[in-house]
């Protein structure tokens, strides 16, 4: 009766079997299962049990209470258990039989010979523990007692014949009664009979060795015959199957043979796992030199190991051991090997949180890599976690950091919305383009600027653009001046025919004039461009209509800013660096006419060298972090109020007593402006400027 309420044990287990890839591993069944509140994945070991199998059920119980008790990193991790009147359930971490193993990495172009070296290098220091720490004989060593988990590291298992030393209270049948077929596997001489009580283990040890490198053993007389077996590992395996069993060594002795200096186990994979595994205790000196190395090592490991056992440690040294920037490069490494839903849930978390470090090597690291990255990063996070950041680069006051970000704004700009990208960012881009003291970080901006014009707001483009370009055309620094020029042809499209008639044009003229001819030579081909386009107008008048068209169009969808790929950031910041180092120093003179051009060079040369500063006495009077704008500036981000109309009228009347071509270009710039402090500062100036010349 009571048997009838009774629950089922079943029921209540909390994993799931999974009934596809079912295999057989010795007495057990080995099946894939997940926790069922959190869908982990374990694997789980079945026995059943029937009539007539008491001496596999004996087994099968002790297998049990030995994978429960042991506890070791390189044997089999037990997570739960459950024993029934019918069956035995083990579960553990998810595992693969190393046979599976081998025969899936034997399809992918065989498992290189640094796994294999860690995966026996585990197997034997699992030996050693059971021996020597814990007094057990294995008793059941081969291939169907070595599973590999995800990481690709090998854990000993198969503990259904696992004796004491001392004896135990059960006598377990031999594995050959379970199994005639491991009768082969048996060392020579008749148990007891001379060598120590592990012999027989470290025997079979060897012929697991013999199998790995050469499929399955068919008999023991086979062990003769080295096969594949790596050279440096022959005299090892050697002793390891010696008919002489006193002359085997112990377990920790052939895992101190292989790694001495050329054996099989000295390897730098070696010693990054067994580095891993004592990371905690390292000190931080060790923990910075390592993960520096460990970069250039990464490309030789496994896939698997790279991401279940390299990576969680990195992510640790970052968030617990304060590594700091030296733990980047290889966590991008290692992130190459994840999908892209792993790698939001493992990188970017820890990518957006660096971002907010202080640490000014892991910002320019940070920096630099962003395009390992940028794919993965959402608009949200972008311009909530990680762009209010960055932003701080722009005045820092390492001309290197402020290099790099307005670099990454070429990779960012197409994410950021539009506060970010219309205001914020052209509020920097101007500071930088007017008052930075490095000339290359000048020159970058205005590149940075042509490259990432299709983003822009169209009103924002229309004000910005002509009065950027039109202030590199004016900077000191050679490579500033030629960026400007190649600023208008890359981004010739958003100009009407009025536009490139009497802004653009008379600013590419004089610069036909410039001391330095790589200059002059963009100058010329922009102006033949541009003349072109006036050209066809003035010819057919009926086709301006058709290219203002075009004109509005691509300023109110964006176009593209591809004309310009032979003209990248990278290939400027090295002119610039090239120029910088021909110059004397501290000038930014630019070099002789008859001096040869340099060219781009493929990658980046960031230079750190001063040029002296652009600005005026008043202008050096500003605060640096006051927004405040120059006579040349691209125009003010706040909104119009109203008030500007005033004020233009305002320096209309003052440009028209100057009557001078110079302030008229000063006021018309201003003219481009709407906010009112910048406005009213410039009229002043044009003001006390004519007032200067005047006397009035």
């Amino acid at each position: 009766m009571w048997s009838f309420f009774a629950r089922d044990p079943i029921k209540d287990f909390n994993y799931e079997i999974l009934p596809e890839n079912q295999e057989k591993s010795g007495i057990w069944t080995l099946s894939r299962g997940k926790r069922k509140t959190t869908g982990e994945p374990v694997s789980v070991f079945v026995y059943e049990i029937s009539q007539g199998t008491e001496e596999q059920t004996q087994l099968a119980k002790a297998a049990f209470k030995r994978t429960k008790t042991l506890r070791h990193p390189n044997i089999l991790s037990y997570v739960d258990g459950l024993e029934t009147e019918k069956s035995l359930y083990i579960v553990t971490e998810p595992v693969t039989p190393l046979a599976a193993h081998l025969k899936l990495q034997a399809e992918k172009g065989g498992a290189s010979d640094l796994e294999v070296s860690w995966g026996l290098h585990q197997i034997v220091k699992a030996l050693s523990f059971l021996v020597n720490d814990c007094h057990l004989n294995h008793n059941n060593m081969g291939m169907w007692a070595v599973f590999v988990d995800r990481a690709g590291e090998w854990k000993l298992g198969g503990l259904d014949h696992v004796t004491s030393e001392q004896g135990d209270s059960i006598s377990l049948p031999p594995p050959k009664v379970i199994n005639p077929d491991l009768e082969r596997y048996d060392p020579p001489e008749s148990p007891g009979n001379g060598g120590e009580k592990w012999t027989g283990d470290v025997w079979r040890l060897g012929c697991l060795i013999w199998e790995v490198f050469n499929g399955s053993l068919p008999r023991a007389s086979s062990l003769r015959s080295l096969g594949k077996i790596p050279k440096q590992l022959v005299p090892h395996y050697c002793e390891l199957v010696g008919a002489n069993p006193k002359i085997r060594p112990n377990p920790a002795r052939f895992l101190l043979n292989c790694r001495s200096p050329g054996g099989f186990m000295n390897n730098s994979f070696v010693e990054s796992c067994l580095f891993l595994e004592e990371i905690q205790i390292k000190e931080p000196a060790e923990k910075q030199q390592f993960f520096q190395d460990l970069s250039e090592n990464l490309d030789s490991f496994p896939e698997d190991f790279c991401k279940h056992k390299v990576l969680p440690q990195l992510l640790t040294a970052f968030e617990f051991g304060n590594a700091g920037a030296v733990v980047l490069t290889p966590l991008f490494k290692v992130g190459k090997y994840l999908s892209a839903e792993e790698y939001q849930q493992k990188i970017i978390p820890v990518i957006v949180k660096m971002f907010s470090s202080t640490d000014r090597a892991m910002r320019i690291r940070l920096l630099q890599q962003m395009e390992q990255f940028i794919q993965y990063l959402n608009e949200a996070a972008v311009n909530s976690q990680i762009f209010p950041h960055v932003v701080h680069g722009f005045t820092d006051t390492n001309p290197a950091i402020r290099e790099q970000t307005v670099k990454s704004m070429l990779l960012l700009a197409p994410k950021l919305n539009e506060t970010n990208l219309n205001q914020e960012l052209m509020r920097h881009f101007a500071r930088l383009q007017a008052r930075d003291d490095q000339g290359p970080i000048r020159c970058n901006t205005t590149v940075c600027l042509g490259k990432i014009a299709p983003y822009l707001n169209a009103g924002m483009r229309q004000r910005v653009l002509i009065s950027a370009f039109s202030r590199a055309a004016k900077d000191p620094f050679p490579a500033s001046r030629a960026a400007g020029v190649l600023g208008f042809a890359a981004t010739h499209q958003y100009y009407s025919v009025a536009e490139s008639a009497s802004r653009i044009l008379p600013t590419l003229c004089t610069l036909t004039v410039d001391p330095d001819k790589n200059v002059r030579d963009q100058a010329f081909k922009a102006i033949k461009s541009f003349l072109s386009k006036l050209e066809t107008v003035s010819e057919d008048p009926s086709k301006l209509a058709e290219i203002e068209k075009d004109v509005t169009a691509l300023a109110q969808t964006g176009g593209s800013a591809a004309t310009w790929a032979g003209w990248a950031v990278t290939g400027v910041s090295s002119l610039t660096s090239k120029l910088i180092r021909n110059a004397p120093a501290g000038s930014e003179a630019p070099p002789a006419e008859n001096s040869p051009t340099p060219q781009p060079a493929a990658g980046p040369v960031p230079t750190n060298t001063a040029a002296p500063s652009r600005e005026t006495s008043n202008e050096e009077t500003v605060e640096p972090d006051k927004d405040r704008w120059d006579d040349e500036d691209w125009g003010s981000l706040e909104v119009n109020d109203g008030y500007s109309n005033y004020v233009k009228s305002d320096c209309i009347s003052v440009a028209y007593r100057i009557k001078d071509p110079f302030y008229s270009t000063d006021l018309f710039s201003a003219m481009l402006c709407v906010n009112i402090e910048d406005i009213y500062a410039i009229s002043i100036l044009i003001f006390t400027k004519w007032k200067n010349l005047t006397g009035f």
